[in-house]
């Protein structure tokens, strides 16, 4: 194969991750954005074996590996509940980290191979390329393991902070710049195995400090980290397709990041400096001081809805963890039949990662037309009967909006406490991720429904049908 041919066919595949990312942006055209995506992966992966023109051996290897992979991939994707979703993306991130820093260390060791020089005389070009790559795939891959561990529940969801956190970060930092300049003056092997050092170090410390409540932003920010470590490696490798795959996985994770951080009201700088949210704990009856909690059945909750003439239900992370999307979908399909307009409301940061609650209400197959976004559902709460909240708790707290020395104030939050009766599925009245009390449950028109989502929701369904 040319050259000039190989380039195109990258370019093509190029052209079919961008339709793949343009498909993923809505649910009715994902499944084809995928497959675009598949297309072009697969017409890289041929054209890079075509065009290295690898011995039989070699290429055995490599199909060997690739079948492996590919196994492994396919099992751990269909076993994998939904509600683990965020901590295997996490995983995922840090394998292309650790794919990073391995590439250029093979770069490092035989040049010759990819054409960039030979052992003690590479390219200057290519030796900063190879430095920025695997730093980058270095702190992706230790910030991805925190993050898989804080999001698997292994580790606290709590800030982690250490003394002084921010000047030994700056500190490694600088150490950091300094050995990527002295690797590339002298191209010692000592120096580049100390870059991967100080960048697994500062993986650690930048993701250790970030409570869970950020956890949306750090899921998208590593995304956004993957595809800047492998575009820096294709350089190096002098790949045109993982340049673009890398740009196009790297900008669109930036993107996505600045959307969470505008989610939460929240910069970027101050995600990165940490310190905010942790694991929920319940809240005893002694702390409710004067407060008074209205507390409800499931036949309470079926009575309401059924005459109800609109219900907004809005999903959260203890759907998720009870699974109960499909119930809710029961429950859904049983108030239109007694003529109940019925719509969903999510919140951008509203799970674990972006986009967790559109996947889990594909998966038990909501209309699309049903699902809205923040923005546009949110002023028709004041209009509603119902608001249904199933485990979404920091996204409905009206501190967020009304009180100014509330850590999350200035959040854009859905406004369920403006519908004429708010019903709120909930274990306890522990505080969410973020580690606030909601003041939504003390409301006069909140209901609480204590009890594992999916039984609370099967037990109203049960109600509907008598």
């Amino acid at each position: 194969m040319t050259e000039n041919f190989a380039a195109f066919l990258y370019l093509v595949s190029g052209v079919l991750f961008i339709l793949a990312l343009r498909g993923l942006s809505h649910p009715t055209t994902s499944r084809q954005g995928n497959m675009f995506g598949m297309v072009g992966m697969a017409i890289a992966i041929v054209t890079t074996l075509l065009l290295a023109g690898p011995s039989f051996g070699s290429l055995v290897l490599i199909v060997l590996g690739i079948a492996i992979g590919g196994a492994g991939g396919a099992i751990v994707a269909k076993r994998i509940p939904m509600t683990a979703m965020p901590q295997l993306v996490a995983a995922f991130h840090s394998l292309v980290g650790l794919a990073a820093v391995m590439v250029a260390a093979a770069a490092l060791y035989a040049p010759e191979a990819i054409g960039i020089g030979t052992v003690g005389n590479i390219h200057g070009q290519a030796l900063v390329e190879m430095s920025i790559g695997v730093a980058i795939g270095a702190i992706t891959f230790t910030g991805s393991i925190i993050a898989f561990l804080k999001l698997d529940g292994r580790m606290s969801g709590k800030p982690i902070m250490l003394p002084s956190r921010h000047l030994i970060n700056i500190a490694l930092g600088v150490v950091m710049v300094a050995l990527v300049i002295g690797f590339a003056v002298t191209e010692s092997h000592v120096m580049f195995w100390l870059i991967v050092l100080v960048a697994l170090a500062l993986g650690v410390l930048l993701i250790v400090p970030i409570g869970g409540a950020d956890m949306p932003v750090v899921v998208s920010m590593l995304n956004s980290y993957s595809g800047w470590a492998a575009a820096g490696i294709g350089f190096t490798l002098q790949n045109l397709a993982l340049i673009i795959t890398g740009a196009l996985v790297g900008s669109s994770g930036a993107i996505l990041s600045y959307i969470m951080c505008k989610g939460m009201n929240r910069s970027f700088i101050s995600v990165i400096l940490g310190g905010f949210g942790g694991e929920s704990g319940p809240a005893g009856a002694d702390d409710l001081g004067d407060r008074t909690v209205k507390q409800g059945s499931a036949e309470d909750a079926a009575y309401l809805m059924k005459n109800a003439g609109r219900v907004i239900i809005v999903p959260g992370y203890g759907m998720a963890v009870a699974q109960a999307q499909h119930a809710l979908r029961e429950m859904a399909d049983k108030l239109k039949e007694e003529g109940v307009e019925v719509k969903y409301a999510i919140h951008p940061v509203a799970g674990r990662m972006p986009g967790h609650m559109n996947v889990l209400l594909a998966e038990a197959n909501v209309p699309y037309d049903d699902v809205f976004e923040l923005e546009d559902i949110n002023s028709e709460f004041a209009q509603t009967d119902v608001a249904f909240v199933i485990g979404a708790n920091d996204v409905t707290n009206p501190a967020a909006r009304d009180d100014k020395a509330s850590p999350i104030y200035g959040m854009p939050i859905l406004n369920v406490d403006q519908a004429q009766t708010c019903l709120f599925i909930k274990r306890s009245l522990g505080s969410g991720y973020a580690g606030i009390d909601n003041t939504l449950f003390y409301k006069d028109n909140t209901m609480m429904l204590f009890s594992d989502a999916k039984k609370m929701v099967e037990d109203i369904v049960k109600s509907l049908n008598d």
